[in-house]
């Protein structure tokens, strides 16, 4: 997507996706996270260096779980500081995720709103799309009781 023309709130959301979520560069975290960041995200909630460590493992996660992740930004919305976006990432799950890699192709949407601040994310709320990438790996399928012979 062409991000001439896109607030810069929405432009700093769509590099932490393009530049860290989906190579793997946990440097992006220091240039546009802040350091007092309020993590809002389920399973990462914190502040501080806390929140930043947490982004940085997610990074690390995804893309050892899906090394070849993309995303394509498929709609975005400001007031004020705040962005919204909403992104459909799509790649292979080649890494361990919930248990040995599946090989399956799977895509999954991901929305995002932070406040951003002079090029910095001061307060974020992740939702990506959990449950879907357990269904498209098989995670759920092996979490299912066998059903009763009786």
């Amino acid at each position: 997507m062409d991000t001439q023309g896109l607030p810069d709130s929405v432009k700093v959301l769509q590099r932490i996706l393009s530049e860290g979520f989906a190579t793997g560069n946990t440097g992006i975290v220091d240039e546009l996270f802040s350091p007092d960041l309020m993590e809002h995200q389920f399973g990462m909630e914190d502040r501080g260096p806390g929140a930043l460590a947490h982004v940085k493992e997610a990074i690390r996660q995804v893309h050892e779980a899906m090394p070849d992740l993309s995303y394509d930004m498929d709609d975005w919305a400001t007031r004020g500081n705040t962005a919204w976006v909403r992104f459909t990432g799509k790649g292979t799950n080649t890494g361990p995720f919930f248990g040995p890699p599946s090989g399956k192709h799977v895509e999954l949407t991901v929305i995002d709103v932070a406040v951003v601040v002079d090029g910095r994310v001061t307060e974020h709320w992740g939702v990506p799309d959990r449950f879907s990438l357990l269904q498209q790996t098989g995670v759920l399928k092996r979490l299912r009781p066998a059903p009763d012979p009786g």
